[in-house]
């Protein structure tokens, strides 16, 4: 299979995911999930405050509103490129 292939399938698989893994990990419409692994990170590492654009406050936002157009093409774009990646250290070591 082609790296471009190869980054398609893997990029595709990421933004579908996305969402699902958001829930998960307890970043929800609601905000964050009592007792989840989002709550548990929140109070171990933010306490109280989380700073506007971090990537906690970025999670809960996605979370909350849901991903939009550039959280999704950058998802696909970063996984995609993983996946090519991948693929041709694959490909070299065999």
């Amino acid at each position: 299979m082609p790296y471009a292939d190869v980054a398609v399938v893997t990029g595709t698989a990421a933004v579908v995911a996305a969402p699902a893994v958001l829930g998960a990990v307890g970043f929800t419409a609601g905000g964050v999930a009592p007792l989840s692994i989002a709550a548990y990170i929140q109070s171990v590492f933010y306490g109280g405050y989380v700073a506007s654009g971090s990537a906690f406050a970025l999670a809960q936002s996605a979370g909350a509103a849901g991903i939009g157009a550039a959280g999704n093409a950058a998802i696909g774009g970063i996984f995609g490129g993983i996946g090519a990646s991948g693929a041709g250290i694959f490909v070299c070591l065999n």
